[in-house]
């Protein structure tokens, strides 16, 4: 045998080498891809689930439309300007609080005590509590919501002030209660008619675990 032969010979043995580690090299590294265990799916951080919230309030906007949001609220205890300040954030409204020019107390709202304050105002349907907070302009509003508690089974009369103050033409009225037990039963349908104007739906007894998009989605306001 020639030496170019032998050479030729030696070449194509490492060549042989070489090409057969190669292959085992990529074998190993598909079969190593392939057993590895599928990624878990990571749980949505924060931000993401604040993002989401942002979406469905956005979503909550959008079914109002056609001018201006309002909120107006009367909260003796707070627990309905909580609910209020709920529906503003999630429509992009304004907020209006209604005030008593003379602040109801503690003592005031004791339902068991039938001289109390507020047990005298609600047995008569004439009262009118002065309103003290300053007069609001409604113009440019399409949709106001009205809360307030459930006094001894319907609206305070200082709601009733404030049916009687404003003209409601051409506007969406939603109006809304907080209640420990009671339902919203016909305070709405009494302030439609102590205002005589705008168009009142009917409403819903709200509280803080309310899902408030959802709930204002269910309006099916346009």
């Amino acid at each position: 045998m020639t030496i170019h032969a032998k050479l030729t010979k030696t070449l194509a043995f490492f060549l042989a080498v070489i090409l057969l580690f190669s292959l085992a090299a990529c074998g190993s590294q598909t079969n190593s891809k392939e057993t590895q265990a599928p990624a878990t799916q990571a749980k949505p951080t924060d931000t993401q689930q604040n993002e989401t919230k942002a979406a469905n309030a956005a979503d909550a906007t959008d079914t109002v439309s056609g001018g201006k949001t309002l909120v107006v609220f009367f909260s003796a205890t707070g627990t309905t300007k909580g609910v209020a300040q709920m529906i503003a954030n999630a429509t992009g409204a304004d907020t209006y609080e209604i005030l008593a020019a003379q602040p109801y107390t503690e003592a005031d709202l004791n339902w068991n005590d039938k001289t109390s304050r507020t047990t005298a105002e609600q047995n008569d349907k004439s009262v009118r509590p002065e309103i003290g907070s300053e007069k609001i302009s409604l113009d440019g509003y399409s949709t106001i919501y009205v809360g307030y508690p459930i006094w001894w089974g319907e609206e305070p009369r200082i709601m009733d002030t404030f049916a009687e103050s404003y003209d409601f033409s051409g506007k969406t009225m939603i109006p809304f209660c907080t209640s420990g037990g009671s339902g919203i039963g016909s305070s709405g349908k009494n302030l439609a008619e102590r205002a005589g104007t705008g168009n009142w739906i009917e409403g819903d007894r709200l509280s803080a675990d309310t899902d408030i998009a959802a709930w204002i989605k269910g309006l099916n306001l346009s």
